[in-house]
């Protein structure tokens, strides 16, 4: 009898071992987790500073994918995915704008050329349809280029917000 009694009051603090025990496993686990997590980062920012902002953006979905549990990790990512977006947007800004002035010179040049040779009775169906191409690319260019900074303004807000 004594033995069973022994073994009664052993098994909570069994219990309680196993428990500690589980919660060291799990927290070891964690840490390696947010480890693996961190290097993801890492890789991305990698990817990033080397101008490959495809790759560092497939690199942080799977860092989210993977890791739901690594929060400073991830809150670290989305920074990184705001500062690429922001980053790709400039860079596409700053080619949409040298574009657009290329085209509102050629526009404005073929418009006074069409606009001296009505006047002469001299222009061509085809001068027109150049003159009314051209006004349309100059039309899309600007849009792009007026989307394109409501984009950036936006990524900056939403940067001030973190």
């Amino acid at each position: 009898m004594d033995n069973e009694n022994y073994f009664v009051t052993l098994q909570p603090d069994m219990k309680k071992i196993l428990w500690i025990m589980l919660a060291v496993v799990l927290i070891a686990c964690g840490d390696d987790k947010q480890k693996e997590a961190e290097a993801m980062l890492t890789k991305a920012n990698g990817h990033f500073e080397q101008g490959q902002y495809d790759r560092a953006l497939i690199v942080i979905d799977s860092l989210r994918k993977v890791y739901p549990g690594a929060i400073e990790t991830r809150k670290q990512a989305l920074r990184l995915q705001q500062n690429i977006e922001l980053k790709r947007s400039q860079e596409e800004l700053a080619l949409v704008d040298s574009v657009l002035q290329a085209v509102k010179h050629n526009y404005e040049y073929l418009k006074q050329k069409v606009e001296k040779d009505k006047q002469e009775l001299r222009a061509t169906p085809e001068e027109l349809t150049l003159l009314t191409k051209t006004r349309v690319r100059r039309d899309s260019l600007q849009t792009r280029f007026e989307t394109l900074c409501a984009k950036i303004r936006y990524i900056h807000k939403k940067q001030k917000e973190l």
